[in-house]
C-alpha cells in the first residue's frame, strides 16, 4: 500500500517491488558501456521526472537513439500528477538531480555511452605531473584547487575545457552567481524537495552489511559472478587489459573476487577455498568502508552546506528493524503528507554546525614527510 502509485527513481529494487509500483533506468545500459556518467543519468532522470512536452520529445529522441528504447509521454512522472522518488545509492547522483551542478560536454546527435572515445579516460592515461600542468596552463584557478595526484578531477576539469573552449572553473561560477545559487554550485532544480535519511548505529549498521553480503552468496552471488566473468571478463584479463577502475567493472562485488575467479580451475581446492574466503572479507570490508563513506557524504555535502539553496533533511533510525513502523514509515509519511499539503511537518530537519570560514581548497606542504595537503580539516 505504501507504494502503490508511487514512482521510484532507483537501481536497487527487488522483484516484489517492481510489482507494486512503476520503476525507472532499471537494466537499460549494456554492462560493457564504460562511460555512462553521472550526467547521462541525471538527462534521463531529468527528462523522465519532467512535465514539458518539448522535454518528453527530445528524450524519447534520445532514448531511442542511444538506448534503442521508445519512451511514452505516460512515463512521465510530472505530466501524470505524480511525485517521483528518488532512491539512493549513490548520493553524487542525487545531487546530481537536486542542484545545478554538472556540465555537460557530450554532443547527444553524435556521442552516445559505449560509442566512440571518452577523452576524461584518454586523459587519465597521463603520467599525473603531466595532467596537472596542462590544467596549469589553461584554467590555473581549477589547478591550484585539485590535488596533483587526484588524476580524475583534473582529467575532468581538461576534457570540461577542450569540449567548450570554456575554463571549467569559469563555468562553475556562473552557476554559483545564478539566482538560488550558491557557494557549492547552481540553484536547486526543484525547490520542493525534501531528503529523508534512513541511518542507523554504526554496529548494527556494520552487523546488517556482514549479513547482506551471506544472504548475497546465499541467493547465488557467486554464480552471477561466474556468468559476468566468463562472459564480460576472462578474455579482458587475458590480454592484460583489465580495467577496474570504469564501468561496471569498478562495481563493488566483482573485482574483490579477481584473484578467486581467475584461478578457479587452475589451482587446488584447498587454494581456491583460501582465495574465495579472502574475496567474501574484502567484499564485507569494502561494502562497510562504502557504507561509512556514504554518510560522511550526507553529512558534509547536505547538512553542513552552505546556503539556502539546500532541501531540508529528515533523519528516521533504522538501527532496530523491529521498530520500523514506529521510527521510519510513520514519521516518513508524515513528513512526505505534510510537504504535499504544504505544512510544516511535525519532524524538525537535522542540522550540522559549519565553519563559514573553513578553506576546503587550501593548499599546504609538510615538509617532514614530502606531501600535498588540501583544505583546512586535512590539514588539522
Amino acid at each position: 500500500q505504501v507504494y502503490k502509485g508511487l514512482d521510484i527513481i532507483t537501481n536497487k529494487v527487488s522483484p516484489q517491488e517492481q510489482r507494486l509500483c512503476r520503476h525507472h533506468m532499471i537494466s537499460f545500459v549494456d554492462p560493457l558501456v564504460s562511460n555512462y556518467t553521472v550526467v547521462d543519468f541525471r538527462d534521463k532522470a531529468v527528462a523522465l521526472i519532467s512535465f514539458h512536452t518539448a522535454a518528453c520529445l527530445a528524450e524519447q529522441i534520445w532514448a531511442s537513439h542511444l538506448y534503442g528504447q521508445t519512451c511514452h509521454r505516460d512515463q512521465y512522472i510530472f505530466a501524470r500528477d505524480k511525485i517521483p522518488i528518488v532512491v539512493g545509492g549513490t548520493n553524487y547522483y542525487i545531487e546530481s538531480l537536486l542542484w545545478k551542478v554538472l556540465i555537460n560536454t557530450k554532443e547527444k546527435t553524435s556521442s552516445a555511452p559505449g560509442l566512440g572515445s571518452d577523452r576524461k579516460v584518454e586523459l587519465e592515461q597521463l603520467d599525473s605531473a603531466e595532467l596537472h600542468r596542462r590544467l596549469n596552463q589553461v584554467d590555473p584557478e581549477m589547478a591550484a584547487k585539485l590535488h596533483p595526484h587526484d588524476k580524475r578531477k583534473v582529467a575532468r576539469s581538461l576534457q570540461v575545457f577542450e569540449e567548450t573552449g570554456i575554463p571549467h572553473s569559469e563555468i562553475l561560477h556562473q552557476q554559483q552567481e545564478e539566482e538560488g545559487g550558491g557557494p557549492l554550485g547552481g540553484p536547486l532544480k526543484y525547490p520542493h524537495s525534501c531528503i529523508l535519511w534512513l541511518h542507523a548505529d554504526q554496529a548494527a549498521l556494520d552487523a546488517r552489511l556482514e549479513k547482506r553480503v551471506d544472504d548475497m552468496l546465499a541467493a547465488g552471488l557467486l554464480e552471477e559472478l561466474r556468468d559476468f566473468h566468463r562472459r564480460y571478463n576472462r578474455q579482458k584479463v587475458a590480454e592484460n587489459r583489465q580495467d577496474y577502475q570504469h564501468g561496471i567493472f569498478q562495481s563493488i562485488g566483482f573485482k574483490e573476487f579477481h584473484e578467486y575467479l581467475i584461478s578457479e580451475g587452475n589451482c587446488s581446492p584447498e587454494t581456491s577455498a583460501l582465495l574465495l574466503q579472502k574475496g567474501i572479507q574484502a567484499l564485507k570490508q569494502v561494502t562497510k568502508r562504502y557504507a561509512r563513506r556514504q554518510n560522511k557524504w550526507v553529512r558534509n555535502r547536505f547538512l553542513k552546506r552552505p546556503g539556502p539553496n539546500v532541501p531540508p533533511v529528515y533523519g528516521l533510525e533504522v538501527s532496530d528493524v523491529q521498530r520500523w513502523e514506529e521510527d521510519v514509515l510513520k514519521p516518513a509519511l508524515e513528513i512526505v503528507e505534510s510537504f504535499i499539503q504544504g505544512r510544516e511537518p511535525p519532524a524538525e530537519p537535522l542540522k550540522m554546525e559549519h565553519d563559514a570560514t573553513e578553506n576546503k581548497r587550501s593548499h599546504r606542504v609538510c615538509e617532514l614527510c614530502d606531501r600535498l595537503i588540501i583544505g583546512d580539516r586535512e590539514w588539522a
